[in-house]
């Protein structure tokens, strides 16, 4: 529901100081490129979200406990804000809570990292200057607010921060029952707002990469048999079927494939060693026989670099190419045997 700006209340009572942070609030909250967060809170925008559209439109971080009065939150009288929690009916830990999230919300300072989770996002913003009290004519709509520098859905080199790419540790956050909380993945958020590799899938790349390589080798040294061998199973634990025999006296393809999902077949020509001229011979032998969908040349070494040009049909795979789909189709293990 929109905020009526016009009725919010402005005045000197109105306005709160920033406690605790106004040294830091003039700090750069960017600094040579990398981003800078004196504390970081998860808000959630409204019971189930109902003010998330207005708020990420209008740059806002709305809050509600209507009951709560805003002239003692913003002189901080705590003691009087605990009584009016009281009369709502809150008990104990509620009553904690409630106070925890109120003061939070007037006294975090303009370098506290705001985020929530909406429209498969993450979102997140730096709230600018003091609470603002807004119209209770409206029971529907949040009783106060703060003003941002915008909400942004994406990392600072403007890679989207969508939900599917984000842990889970973070996105359940969005589960949270009550206004705003601490989250134990602030370094991991921070992270990937600054656009920086997570440490451990870094390292793993860097693994996978050096086992690749290593698998490139290992492949090499597969005599001609081992080799469609593992061409083989590599196609078969992609979920393709073979309607053919393997090699033998078949003059044009060594293998013949059907895909059980979209009915689609496959000519496999397989060769350890292999040159343009072999290539482009088989490729026009597919080309004359018209029966399948998709033409596979699989080789492991050549004296110059294959070429082909660009066709949705047409796949070249060369030894780095077979070791990644080895690497995928967990074959590391096989080809270690066959080479010891």
């Amino acid at each position: 529901m929109a905020i009526n700006r016009s009725s919010a209340v402005t005045s000197a009572n109105a306005a709160i100081p920033q406690r605790g942070s106004t040294r830091r609030a003039a700090k750069k909250r960017l600094s040579e490129g990398r981003l800078v967060a004196g504390a970081v809170r998860y808000i959630k925008l409204g019971e189930k979200g109902k003010w998330a559209a207005d708020a990420l439109e209008n740059g806002i971080l709305p809050f509600g406990y209507r009951p709560v009065d805003h002239a003692a939150c913003a002189r901080g009288d705590w003691a009087t804000v605990r009584q009016q929690l009281i009369a709502m009916g809150r008990r104990n830990g509620g009553i904690r809570q409630g106070l925890r999230e109120l003061r939070e919300f007037y006294e975090l300072g303009e370098d506290t990292l705001w985020f929530t989770i909406a429209d498969g996002h993450l979102w997140w913003t730096f709230a600018k200057g003091r609470v603002i009290e807004t119209s209770k004519s409206d029971p529907g709509s949040p009783s106060r607010f703060r003003r941002t520098g915008g909400w942004r859905k994406t990392s600072l080199s403007g890679v989207p921060l969508s939900v599917r790419s984000l842990s889970s540790a973070l996105t359940s956050t969005a589960n949270y029952q009550m206004t705003l909380c601490a989250v134990r993945e602030t370094d991991y958020l921070l992270r990937r707002i600054r656009g920086e590799d997570e440490p451990l899938p870094a390292k793993a790349a860097t693994l996978r990469a050096e086992l690749a390589a290593t698998l490139e080798e290992m492949i090499r040294r597969l005599d001609w048999k081992d080799f469609e061998t593992l061409i083989d199973l590599i196609f078969h634990r992609g979920g393709w079927e073979r309607i053919s025999q393997l090699g033998g006296e078949q003059s044009d393809v060594d293998l013949v494939l059907r895909q059980p999902i979209t009915r689609e077949t496959a000519w496999v020509q397989v060769k350890s060693r292999a040159s343009q001229a072999e290539f482009d011979d088989y490729l026009a032998r597919f080309e004359r026989d018209g029966g399948s969908d998709h033409f596979f040349f699989v080789y492991h070494s050549a004296i110059r670099p294959i070429r082909a040009a660009p066709a949705r049909t047409v796949h070249l795979w060369s030894a780095d190419r077979i070791a990644n789909a080895a690497l995928e189709g967990d074959l590391t293990g096989w080809i270690s045997e066959r080479v010891a």
